[in-house]
């Protein structure tokens, strides 16, 4: 009884996800793109950004927002969804763009870059609540649209499990600041980390406080 109450629960969840995605079909759109990021808080490193279309009508257990999800999981459904989307992209936007016009544009230029990569040329754009300008499709903002749209959601899982696999891979090559841990996010930690061992080369240096001791270490 318990394990069908839960896959029930997980049916109805992901059907409320698909609200948006089913209203814009019935309005007339037939290629709905969710497009997501994962980390742009981070104080290290590139982001990335993902597109995912998503074929309607279409059912996938447990899909959520990727923070909300086991990494185990989360790997699982990027195999999932890249196999069943009818497109997908997911591009990198480096720390030197970051660095250099700040985090939010640099963000809103990958989520233009994701949507203009993928095959299948979409007519309608949900976004987490991010307000991009893009003419080629009517773009719509959803505020916690990864907890909202399935297409959204979809987007943050290839988002994620791409960066967390780069910051795997950082890890080995930086340690000492547990980077696989922490996503390079400023946990206690990492922050003790870059004030002792100093900023890596792949810190974002326009991002406090690797700004700041930089800064300090400039002047003695």
């Amino acid at each position: 009884m318990g394990k069908k109450f839960d896959e029930n629960a997980d049916k109805l969840r992901v059907a409320e996800l698909y609200q948006f995605e089913d209203d814009a079909r019935r309005q007339g759109y037939k290629f709905i793109a969710g497009v997501d990021e994962a980390g742009r808080g981070s104080l290290i490193g590139s982001l990335t950004v993902a597109a995912v279309i998503l074929p309607p009508n279409f059912y996938l257990a447990h899909l959520d927002d990727s923070k909300k999800l086991s990494a185990k999981l989360r790997d699982k459904l990027f195999d999932e969804i890249k196999s069943v989307a009818l497109a997908y992209s997911c591009v990198e936007v480096g720390m030197a763009e970051i660095d250099d016009i700040n985090v939010y544009q640099a963000t809103l230029h990958g989520m233009i870059r994701a949507i203009r990569e993928l095959p299948i040329k979409p007519d309608c754009v949900l976004t987490d609540a991010m307000k991009i300008k893009f003419d080629d499709a009517d773009i719509f903002p959803l505020i916690r649209g990864d907890k909202l749209s399935a297409s959204i959601a979809a987007a943050s899982i290839i988002a994620k499990v791409t960066r967390d696999r780069l910051v795997d891979d950082w890890s080995k090559i930086y340690p000492g600041y547990d980077f696989d841990k922490n996503r390079g996010y400023g946990t206690k930690f990492h922050l003790n980390a870059i004030k002792n061992l100093g900023p890596t080369e792949i810190h974002r240096h326009s991002f406090n406080p690797v700004k700041t001791i930089l800064e300090n270490r400039n002047l003695t």
